[in-house]
Formats: structure tokens, sequence, C-alpha cells
């Protein structure tokens, strides 16, 4: 069994994360770092403010500072904004990666820290500023990054505790601050860098996991959206077919009567004429909702509810093995016979039977909390040049495969026997290909009872066929009837 999308390949294709996860539902990935324009902005907002700093301790307050060291630390901020800048102009709009913005912060802490160390350490009451290279890096890098940068902090600012010049004060003026008080600032900066942040991480990680969740509510809103748009379609088209049936019905019709009755004309008409009522009551059950009584919402038995699903696959020279494993010593148990079940399970016991080489085996495994149901086939397996692409409606290179051919059986099987009837064409597909929308309909069909779908390798076949396999994961409680709902036995009789 294997998708629809290449001839030896599967050829169903879901989105999402429940298909062997091949799919980025939300494309939200942590540690993306900032934006290089980001990053020169603050550089540049944190030199205009070292900038005014020092002009003002200088020129306004007459603080005794070593101008020309500190300014060249500040001409050194601004040298590397500057090639920042340039890179910018040449790549519009380019998102910095996890290492590039590392770096660019681990920049601005030793930049800070030199400078501190120019004006008296951790008695620099700006020195509370190695909190915020710290801070945003634990917002916008992943754990590694922002614990080294945390790390490079904490390192500089016990450097600051162990050097650093004097505080620059009034002229004639020394001010100095006692020991003990020295280290109460730098284990106040110290629990301010941790806790900070690990507040931002937390913050941040939220944040994640919130844009996450609505990425994944968008796109399985999409996905409703595909499928309901699929529904209208078939409503439309059961709609518009009515007509044309009630013509091939009619014109049959005469054949039949202006035939012989045991002629091969006649035998003809009256082929198309169950055809055409199988079409009609298909393209019904299309545009009608099932009643709440209809019997596919009574319960059954596991392995009643695997040979519903298999039987109308059979013949096609293929052993198809049914087998139901449940915990020792006890039975399996009832499921809810639902429609979305009986559809989806169908098309991937379809899918199976068009590609297996000469085997399927179809089988349900029960434990204390899961019911799980699985179709392997003996085919050449997945491509991987698929997978990427397995949830997209639409993407088909689907071969003239068994089921494809179960009409041309008919056809023979009607004709055999005949006097003077020409043979029948080799291969009769009622379809080239198909549309792509098999697995896609049959994952959501599954998912929407609460199942987890997923895709892999089988057993292995004949010559170099790897098989595939398609899983199929409820909870129990999903699957099993309400017990206060009554059972219905004559649906397991009718199914057997």
């Amino acid at each position: 069994m294997t998708p629809n999308e290449a001839p030896s390949t599967p050829q169903f294709g879901p989105a999402g994360p429940a298909l062997a996860h091949t799919r980025d539902v939300g494309g939200v990935r942590r540690g993306r770092g900032l934006s290089l324009r980001t990053l020169v902005i603050l550089r540049w907002a944190a030199l205009a403010g070292q900038t005014a700093a020092i002009t003002l301790a200088q020129v306004w307050l007459q603080f005794d500072l070593p101008v020309t060291a500190c300014l060249t630390v500040v001409a050194a901020g601004a040298l590397v904004n500057f090639a920042a800048m340039t890179r910018l102009s040449r790549q519009e709009g380019h998102l910095a990666d996890g290492p590039q913005t590392a770096l660019h912060l681990g920049f601005d802490i030793l930049q800070l820290s030199l400078l501190l160390g120019l004006t008296g350490g951790l008695q620099n009451p700006f020195s509370l500023l190695l909190v915020a290279p710290v801070t945003v890096a634990a917002a916008s890098l992943p754990a590694r990054q922002a614990l080294l940068l945390g790390l490079m902090a904490l390192i500089a600012s016990a450097a600051l505790f162990l050097w650093a010049m004097p505080l620059p004060w009034a002229k004639g003026q020394t001010l100095e601050l006692p020991y003990l008080y020295l280290i109460g600032i730098w284990m106040a900066l110290v629990t301010g860098v941790v806790f900070t942040a690990t507040y931002a991480w937390r913050v941040a990680a939220d944040a994640e996991k919130l844009e996450l969740a609505l990425a994944t509510t968008q796109d399985v809103l999409q996905r409703e959206q595909k499928l309901a748009a699929l529904g209208g379609l078939a409503a439309a088209a059961a709609h518009e077919l009515g007509t044309p049936l009630a013509t091939i019905q009619v014109v049959a019709k005469e054949l039949l009567r202006e035939s012989r009755s045991e002629g091969p004309i006649a035998e003809d008409a009256r082929l198309l004429l169950q055809q055409a009522d199988r079409c009609r009551d298909i393209l019904k059950q299309l545009s009608q909702a099932p009643d709440a009584g209809d019997r596919l919402y009574a319960d059954v038995s596991l392995k009643a509810l695997l040979n519903e699903i298999v039987e109308p696959h059979r013949g096609f020279d293929l052993d198809f093995e049914i087998l139901v494993r449940a915990p020792p010593g006890r039975d399996p148990p009832r499921v809810r016979r639902l429609p979305e079940i009986i559809h989806g399970l169908s098309a991937f016991v379809e899918n199976a039977a068009d590609f297996a080489a000469s085997r399927v085996r179809v089988s349900a495994i029960v434990d204390a909390g899961w019911i799980v149901i699985e179709i392997v086939d003996d085919g050449p397996g997945i491509s991987p040049d698929i997978l990427p692409r397995l949830g997209e409606p639409y993407v088909t290179s689907r071969p003239q495969a068994k089921a494809r051919r179960a009409l041309a059986e008919q056809l023979r099987a009607a004709t055999r026997g005949r006097r003077g009837a020409a043979p029948p064409p080799a291969e009769v597909a009622p379809s080239q290909g198909g549309m792509g929308l098999g697995f896609f309909i049959a994952r959501t069909l599954m998912e929407r009872t609460g199942g987890e779908v997923t895709v892999g390798a089988g057993d292995g076949g004949p010559g170099d066929n790897r098989g595939a396999r398609v899983a199929v994961r409820w909870p129990r409680a999903r699957l099993e009837p309400d017990p206060d709902q009554p059972v219905d036995l004559a649906a397991d009789r009718r199914i057997h």
C-alpha cells in the first residue's frame, strides 16, 4: 500500500503531523534570533546613552573621567554598528541566525564591561545594564547560547568586582564604598541577571507555545475548509450527474426492451442499469446526511468491522489476512460503526490492494488504553521523494492498478461465453490515475474521530519491495460505544 503520489509509492497524501510528522504545522522555530536591523537600532540607542552619560559627567558634573579611553570604547561599538549597517544594506530584511545574534550580544556585554571598568566597576550605578543583553538573549536565543551569554555576564561582573578603576567623582574628592556593600551589589547583580533571564525565557516560551497553537489551529481550519469544499463539490456533482444518469437508465431500458432477453445486448443493458443504479445510490449518499438511526451508527465487533472494510476489495488475486489481537483473557471490544471510519479505512485498504504484490494484512491491536488498526502490504513501499508532500491534495500520479481493473473484470464476466463477442480491452480504467484526494480525505476523517495516522515501511515483500504500513491509533474511549446504548447484534450478523 503506497500513497497515491507516485506509481510505485503511496498514492494518498494527507497533511499534518498525524502522518509521519512530515509537515511542519506552524513553522515556529525557537531561537531564530533578532533581525540585524533590531540589533543595530538597540546598539545605537546604547551608544547614544553612553555618550550622553560621559558628556554629562565630564562637562556638567566635572568628574575626572578617562575620557579618551571611554570614547575609544564607544567608538569601537560604533564601528561594529557601521559594519552591521553595511551588511544590512546588502541584505535587506536579513534575519540574523542564533549564533550571529549571540555574537552581537556578546560584543555588547564586553563593550559595556570595559566601559564600566573604566568608570568605577560595580560602584557605577549603570552596572545594572549588564542585565539587558542577557535578557534579550534569553528571550530570543536557544538555551545553550543564552546560557553562554549569561555566564559571560556573570564572569564580567566578577571581574568588575575584582578589578576596576576608581569611581569618577568631584575633583579633590573620592568615594569609597564599603567592601561588604560591594559584595551586596555584586550579589544583587547576579540575582538580577539570573532572575530576569529566567523570567524572559519563560515568557518567551509561553508566547511561542501560543504562537504554535495558533498556527496549528489555522492549519487544521485550512484543512477543514478544504474538506468542506470537497463536500460542496460532491453535493454539486451529485446534483449535476442526476440528469445524465437518468438518461443512461432510459436508454438502457430501451435497449433491454428492444433486444432478445438472453442476447448479449440485453446482458450489456442489464449491466448498464445495475451500474447506473449503483451510481445513483452513491450520489444519494453524497448529497444527503445520514440519518441518526442509520445502521452505520450501530456498534459492531472489531473483527466484523474489519471484515466489512475488506470485503469490497477481495477478488484482486490478493491474500487478505484479518487479525484481531486483544489482551490475554479478554475479548476484543465492540466499536462504533462510524461512517468516517468505514470510508477512511476502506480508502487505506483500497490503496493497499492497488499496490500490493500478493498480500495485504489488516490487523487490530487492542490494549488497555488504545485501539490500533494497521494495514500492511508487500508492495513497492513509500518513496522518500513523496514523503515531504504527503498531505497535499491534488498531488498524484496513481497508476491503473488492481482496483482500477475491477470494471474490466466485470465486463469480462458479462461477455464470457458469448458467440462472436469481441474480447474486452486488456485494461479498462474508469479514470486515469487519481485526483490525489484519497489519503487527504481519509486522514482527515480519521482525525475527526480522534485517530492518529502514521505511515511507514511494511514487513517487506518479493524482490526489492519494502512494503508500506498505515496505522491508525485511537483512544479506546473514542471508538467504544456508550455502555448505556443497546447493542445491535443484527449488524454483526449482516456484516459477517
